[in-house]
């Protein structure tokens, strides 16, 4: 995202987690409902990019298997939104968090 590629970010999660906090710029597209239908008018040649809450949630994992399915390029978050912000950045939506200064311990 930051090197201005052709990244779009898909939230997997329900709408409702999506609408109470997401990843700047992210799109709502829950893995349950991705099918040809849905995904007709994206972009071919982007690489989308999955994500859910974090461990303990498969939402990410089943839509990149989705995306990959319909013959996207995709990528999955691995920690998903947990650990967006854990890295230290902001969110949207109405639970949004500001971003933190954070140092690498390793």
């Amino acid at each position: 995202m930051a090197a201005k590629e052709n990244v779009i970010v898909i939230d997997a999660r329900k709408e409702f987690a999506f609408e109470n906090e997401h990843i700047p710029g992210a799109i709502s597209l829950p893995h349950r409902n991705m099918n040809a239908e849905t995904t007709a008018a994206f972009d071919r040649s982007a690489i989308y990019v999955t994500y859910c809450d974090g461990i303990g949630c498969n939402a990410s994992t089943r839509g990149a298997l989705n995306m990959a399915r319909l013959g996207f390029t995709v990528r999955e978050l691995i920690g998903g939104i947990q650990w967006w912000k854990f890295d230290g950045y902001a969110t949207e939506g109405q639970a949004a968090t500001m971003p933190l200064q954070v140092e690498c311990a390793c």
